[in-house]
């Protein structure tokens, strides 16, 4: 999943603007217009992400960020980008097939969150799965471990988990 490039960052939550803006009249010595233009800001771009919570014998599946990569060296809960014209269940388990090399059956959504970082909007879509085969591996990870509900607190995460954080360390149903 992609969130801010500085980790630092990550975890303050910042909204971007788009802004218009007028400039200022041209001389019209100096071109030969009367005419006011207008210079738009560029919006930030939105990426539909999904992420699964993958459970097996009380723990959950989370995957370490490669050093190099955006917010590199945190933890995660796997999955990415959805791309166009794919629903955010077909992303998951195509994401999880790639990045760990498990199948999943991907069940209810258990959290939505959109983020808005200095330059992208991140809606992100949370997904119980259920693991149907295969042992993960970090394929497309630096690291991959299965966790306790305990032990989630030892790991640093992007700011946009936050929510979903908060509700794995209070909600033990979530975890069933």
């Amino acid at each position: 999943m992609n969130h801010s490039d500085n980790p630092k960052e990550s975890r303050t939550r910042t909204r971007t603007r788009t802004r218009t803006t007028f400039g200022a009249r041209e001389n019209p010595q100096q071109n030969g217009s009367n005419s006011r233009r207008a210079d738009k800001a560029v919006p930030a771009p939105v990426i539909d992400v999904a992420a699964g919570l993958v459970f097996r014998d009380g723990k959950l599946l989370i995957t370490k960020r490669f050093p190099d990569a955006h917010l590199g060296g945190l933890w995660e809960f796997p999955g990415g980008k959805r791309e166009p014209n794919e629903s955010f269940k077909a992303c998951l388990v195509r994401e999880l097939a790639e990045e760990l090399g498990i199948e999943v059956k991907v069940g209810e959504l258990v959290e939505a969150v959109t983020h808005d970082y200095k330059d992208k909007h991140v809606h992100l879509r949370f997904f119980r799965c259920e693991w149907t085969g295969r042992e993960p591996r970090a394929l497309g990870c630096e690291e991959c471990r299965w966790v306790t509900r305990d032990e989630l607190k030892d790991y640093e995460f992007p700011a946009a988990d936050e929510v979903l954080l908060k509700k794995l360390q209070r909600d033990g149903a979530v975890w069933e």
